[in-house]
């Protein structure tokens, strides 16, 4: 189905995402503006709560980079090496309120406030079979040792 010409994000928009997250078992939701997954490029409002465990990943193969800006809330973006060691965390929604990576860079994100309504970017299309690469290093969403590694994720953040 194709999107509409013409889309707006407003406060509305983000109180009925929350909301629908608050209802998802994953504490979070999407909100496509592209109308097919074949598109290109991908556009969407990822709004998730705190707790919710996106699992550290990459997009290599095909390579894809990635652009996310916070809209309301914070998050902690962490980057990664290839053992699994974070090599940076910037703060979004401060000074900082988004970023752009290149294809094959490990990250995830933590979200430090009740909600975080993120914009994202990123080449269509998708398909689940090949967008992530997901590090062997971390345990997988569902995993019974998923909160744990969020919270060590979450006080490694420099003060």
């Amino acid at each position: 189905m194709p999107a509409p010409p013409i889309q707006t994000l407003d406060r509305g928009l983000f109180r009925k995402l929350i909301e629908r997250a608050r209802r998802s078992p994953r504490l979070r939701t999407n909100h496509n503006f592209h109308g097919a997954m074949e598109e290109n490029p991908h556009r969407f409002l990822n709004v998730m709560l705190r707790g919710t465990y996106v699992t550290p990943h990459r997009h290599l193969d095909p390579p894809k980079s990635e652009s996310f800006l916070l809209l309301e809330g914070e998050a902690a973006f962490f980057i990664f090496d290839d053992s699994g060691a974070v090599t940076a965390t910037h703060i979004l929604g401060r000074e900082t309120i988004g970023i752009d990576i290149a294809p094959g860079i490990w990250h995830s994100l933590a979200v430090l406030t009740p909600e975080a309504v993120c914009y994202e970017v990123k080449p269509g299309p998708y398909s689940a079979a090949n967008d992530k690469d997901f590090a062997p290093w971390a345990p997988r969403e569902g995993d019974p040792d998923a909160p744990a590694y969020l919270a060590r994720l979450l006080e490694s953040i420099p003060v």
